[in-house]
């Protein structure tokens, strides 16, 4: 058996190259969309069960807040308002207690210039029992003060320092007077 070529018509050409190389190319795509289409959906499994997980979540705080609707409601009757009326103040009252003088003066006296005076000081706790000092100081020059501010400001007892108010000296009080807010490290 004979087979005619006639390469005038039919030029010889070497495609076989191009057609590995095309194949291999085709099952790469294949491989890529494959394993694309398993992240998606492990991805939509993952969300499935985020979304599961959130509406349990839901429920258990849509819950926890019935309860905490009903037992505040249980404390605002007026046979217990007393008692709880009464449990605010003895606790407002050990806050304020358990703040200790000694040692906010200790602490102070750590960082305090020699030249510059307390004149005022105003212990506040907060709801997350973190103090904030409310003070006057006063000097006879500015430049003790803004040592002391700096000083404040390096502490690690004491925090972010915030300057309110500043009076010059007058005739009758030749100081200057700085009103000055400080956040304070001692624990309640």
């Amino acid at each position: 058996m004979r087979l005619p070529i006639n390469l005038s018509r039919e030029p010889f050409r070497r495609d076989r190259p191009i057609l590995i190389a095309s194949a291999f190319t085709g099952l790469l795509l294949v491989g890529t969309l494959v394993l694309l289409v398993m992240i998606s959906l492990s991805e939509r499994a993952q969300a499935i069960q985020a979304q599961l997980d959130l509406a349990r979540v839901q429920r258990q705080l849509t819950n926890i807040r019935a309860e905490q609707a009903r037992l505040d409601a249980q404390m605002r009757r007026p046979e217990n308002e007393v008692v709880l009326d009464r449990s605010i103040l003895i606790n407002s009252i050990i806050r304020r207690k358990a703040i200790s003088w000694t040692r906010i003066f200790a602490d102070l006296g750590t960082v305090l210039p020699h030249n510059v005076r307390v004149a005022v000081i105003r212990p506040q706790a907060n709801s997350k029992d973190q103090l904030l000092l409310d003070m006057t100081v006063e000097s006879e020059s500015p430049e003790p003060v803004i040592q002391f501010i700096s000083k404040l400001e390096g502490s690690d007892i004491f925090g972010s320092t915030e300057v309110s108010a500043i009076t010059a000296p007058t005739q009758n009080d030749p100081f200057f007077r700085y009103r000055v807010s400080v956040n304070y490290a001692q624990k309640l």
